[in-house]
């Protein structure tokens, strides 16, 4: 297994001097200059992966011991055609075809029409690799990937011999025949495939699916999932598809521009230019500081005002969640349509702080949300708090995890770093409201068990922390129906009492209520910098 990456890094060291070169054929020349740099730099972060005799991509994450990975190849081999350089074509066919002929084919199975995400598993449902939703096998693997393949065909449909072609639209057939989850790209795979194939109920599927979505986002102008680094930029990136290569007959063709719009617009109020960060409510998030983790967002950010002005660092690849920038080539491929999309005003705002200003908004998630979740944000120089209020039927928000559900949250300048704090929640019923200078957080079915936890960020300049005083260039002070004292926890990548979460070491600051108390739990969180 060693000698063949040993070959890929050899065999892909001219494409990778290149790409540092900022040398392209002449489709990705034609590329604005954001774009270009972004296609190339992630080109050459997958070209260091690729084995080229096997036809995968490795995957990224060095501790799965050499094993392929299915995603990003089917991106990757869309970044080749558009490169087309050498052997490039034909490297494409062959990871696409690899692809495809491991497609999971069988009727009768719930996995119908998905892709293996490792060529090196078992079968998936038999006595020794049980079938496991999200585990085993991932229902959005047939959006993240048929969508790629129908990008392939729009763009580079030329470059790519029939029997491939055919290859292609047999695939997007068998994946959205076994796609029944609902979401942008899945509506848009059924109405682009029905409509490749002259297949009307697929076409009609896919309409409903998008009428469905586009319900629930014209109810106050959001998306369900709201704020996501990672999940606004796929949002964004498959509404562009549905703008761009479906007709104005289609109830997605006509929506997706106002929808991608209004998306940025909320973006912009929460973006601060200041801090590279997108301020709470964060309802998915695979970390506390977009400049220590990879998000889409930030890659559409890098395309419309410049890598230097988003949250990506000059070394991508060392960020934490660096696998999606497996995603570059797409979002490059994309940029300049998506460019015309974006309003101005967004742009100026994108670029530089506007200045002190609040964001008020909402959202709805049904079946988990019982009222829609009410949104507030303060941004001030160096800055923000962001909250939602929310009632649902689990714990950890929508997607129902707690480790990436950050409801509440504080972030601010430290003078060597973002300094965070965030409510980890363990309820489900929760008022919180940012307001200037105030983060007002409240249980109302809460009792004296309730406890309140903050996750707190590390310091460079305080390591060894001993009470909420030692926080760096943030002044807090704390009131409520809580108990004055608190306890402190610290959670390390090699000891302390908890583990990190998405890669990221913290304090564990939680508050508890007074016993046999009857008062509603009640935190106030007052700040301001020094």
């Amino acid at each position: 297994m060693f000698l063949p990456l040993l070959l890929a890094f050899s065999s892909n060291i001219g494409f990778a001097l290149a790409a540092k070169n900022g040398s392209s054929t002449s489709y990705v020349s034609s590329l604005p200059l954001n774009a270009q740099g972004l296609f190339n730099e992630s080109m050459a972060y997958l070209d260091h992966f690729y084995d080229s005799p096997y036809g995968y991509l490795y995957d990224e994450n060095a501790a799965f011991a050499l094993r392929h990975e299915t995603r990003s190849s089917a991106w990757y081999s869309i970044g080749l055609l558009a490169r087309n350089n050498g052997t490039d074509v034909a490297g494409a066919e062959k990871i696409i075809t690899n692809i495809i002929n491991a497609q999971f084919k069988d009727a009768k199975d719930q996995w119908y029409g998905d892709y293996q995400q490792e060529p090196e598993e078992p079968v998936v449902g038999s006595p020794y690799y049980a079938e496991k939703i999200y585990n085993s096998w991932d229902p959005n693997w047939r959006g993240f990937i048929g969508t790629a393949f129908i990008i392939g065909l729009e763009e580079f449909g030329h470059l790519l011999s029939p029997e491939v072609t055919n290859l292609l639209e047999e695939s997007l057939y068998n994946a959205t025949v076994g796609d029944s989850y609902r979401s942008i790209m899945r509506a848009f795979v059924a109405g682009w495939t029905g409509r490749r194939l002259n297949v009307t109920n697929m076409t009609a599927s896919g309409e409903l699916y998008a009428s469905e979505i586009i319900s629930l986002f014209d109810r106050a102008n959001t998306l369900s999932e709201f704020n996501s680094g990672t999940y606004t930029g796929v949002s964004l990136f498959a509404l562009t598809l549905w703008a761009k290569y479906l007709p104005n007959t289609s109830i997605m063709g006509q929506k997706a521009p106002s929808m991608i719009a209004y998306t940025w617009e909320a973006v912009s109020n929460l973006w601060h230019p200041e801090m590279k960060n997108v301020a709470g409510p964060w309802d998915r998030s695979y970390g506390f500081d977009m400049n220590k983790y990879l998000s889409l967002l930030a890659l559409h950010l890098w395309n419309i005002i410049g890598k230097e002005k988003s949250s990506i660092i000059d070394r991508p690849a060392i960020m934490s969640h660096n696998a999606d920038f497996a995603y570059g080539p797409l979002f490059a491929i994309l940029a300049e349509f998506h460019s015309t999309l974006v309003p101005e005003d967004v742009v100026a705002a994108l670029n530089d702080f506007k200045g002190e200003h609040t964001f008020t908004s909402s959202t709805f998630s049904p079946p988990f949300d019982l009222y829609p979740r009410n949104i507030t944000a303060w941004l001030s120089t160096n800055i923000s708090i962001g909250a939602e209020t929310f009632n649902e039927t689990v714990v950890g928000g929508p997607a129902t995890n707690q480790d990436t559900f950050n409801p509440a949250l504080i972030q601010w300048n430290t003078g060597n770093g973002i300094g965070w704090m965030t409510l980890y929640a363990t309820e489900k019923h929760v008022i919180a409201e940012a307001a200037p200078g105030t983060l007002n957080l409240t249980y109302p079915d809460g009792n004296s068990a309730s406890i309140f936890t903050l996750l707190l960020s590390p310091f460079a300049k305080k390591k060894t922390i001993s009470s909420l005083a030692d926080i760096r260039g943030l002044n807090l002070t704390v009131s409520g129906t809580v108990n004055e004292t608190y306890s402190l926890a610290y959670a390390g990548g090699y000891g302390g009492v908890d583990s990190t979460i998405n890669d990221f070491e913290f304090w564990n600051v939680t508050f508890s209520m007074p016993s046999n108390s009857t008062a509603v739990p009640h935190l106030l969180l007052e700040v301001d910098l020094w």
